[in-house]
């Protein structure tokens, strides 16, 4: 049956380690993944202080002047590190559209446990492990993002043991592609609106995420999350307190020879009776596997009939081209 409304689902019996709860819990999962991509999770123990903090932190940064923030401006198309101007990016170009920028500007923070060691810094490597850029101001920033960094990847390894058991797969099965995962932390600010956008104009573009899941922590404002279901409606993704919204991105729909889909999603504008209260925050973590884990159809999700639809790639080379499909013509720093 069509999911008309994005699910709500508990996931602590998979954090608890009941069996046969688990078991359920996946074939929920796999339910979810096949229908539309998207559920509303609950039982996921993450510190309700940490995330307060990144908040407030992030709210901070955004309200500095524009000049003071371009000092760690993204430094090149292709190095997903450092501040987002207001417009930059278009993401509806990730799928072959294009439309004026879209409103918001962002922070984004790359993996923070990079080692000397030839994997992290070989060629092959390429920018995926660039210096994370940091702000002077304010301060605490640094502390609490790469906090926060680390348990969204502890969180994000659970749900991709759980995407295994709902797959039928060992549920250590994607462990060695995400052991040295080039993930992302991007805080994303939706400014109040000044001004009416242009025709077509969005906070944010629809589109599809490029890696194996997202984990989305948004805000009860004006303007918000919606998904495209499977009968072409728009549907709100409610937004339930303390939980986190999780989506499957491009990468596991590829993994899953189009059993899982990556469904499209953005972000509209307030209605302009209500633009003054529609300032909007969203703490968005990317999960990317590592940049050389191949991703080719999984076991189980290819038959006969049924053939794998896309040649093997890897993470890496995958996550690259969609970055530089998105970006605008910005003042990069060397």
């Amino acid at each position: 049956m069509t999911l008309a409304a994005v699910p709500v689902l508990d996931i602590s019996p998979f954090r608890q380690g009941d069996g046969n709860a688990r078991l359920v819990l996946a074939a929920q999962v796999d339910r979810i993944c096949r229908d539309i991509g998207f559920m509303v999770i609950s039982g996921h123990g993450v510190d309700a202080d940490l995330i307060a903090a990144v908040d407030a932190t992030s709210r901070a940064f955004f309200d500095l002047p524009v000049e003071e923030k371009m000092r760690i401006v993204r430094p090149a198309p292709d190095v997903t590190r450092g501040y987002i101007p207001f417009k930059a990016e278009v993401l509806v170009r990730s799928r072959g559209g294009n439309a004026d920028g879209d409103l918001n500007e962002s922070l984004m923070i790359g993996p923070i446990d990079v080692a000397d060691t030839p994997y992290y810094t070989a060629p092959a490597a390429g920018r995926h492990f660039a210096p994370n850029l940091w702000p002077e101001r304010p301060a605490g920033l640094r502390s609490v993002y790469e906090s926060y960094f680390r348990v969204m990847s502890r969180l994000a390894a659970d749900l991709m043991n759980l995407f295994a058991l709902a797959l039928e797969l060992p549920e250590d099965y994607f462990d060695s592609s995400i052991d040295r995962h080039i993930s992302r932390l991007r805080v994303r600010n939706y400014p109040a609106p000044q001004v009416p956008p242009a025709p077509g104009q969005l906070r944010a573009g629809a589109h599809s995420d490029y890696g194996s899941l997202t984990i989305l922590k948004t805000e009860d404002r004006p303007g918000g999350l919606q998904v495209q279901g499977k009968t072409g409606a728009w549907l709100d993704v409610p937004h339930v307190p303390d939980c986190f919204v999780v989506n499957i991105g491009d990468m596991m729909a590829r993994w899953t020879n189009d059993r899982w889909v990556s469904t499209l999603h953005r972000v509209v504008n307030p209605p302009p009776d209500r633009a003054a209260e529609s300032r909007r925050q969203s703490l968005v973590f990317f999960h990317n596997p590592n940049y050389d884990a191949v991703v080719s159809c999984l076991p189980g999700c290819a038959s006969a009939t049924n053939p794998p639809k896309y040649p093997p790639t890897t993470s890496g080379g995958h996550l690259r081209e969609k970055f530089l499909s998105t970006q605008q013509a910005i003042a990069y720093v060397d």
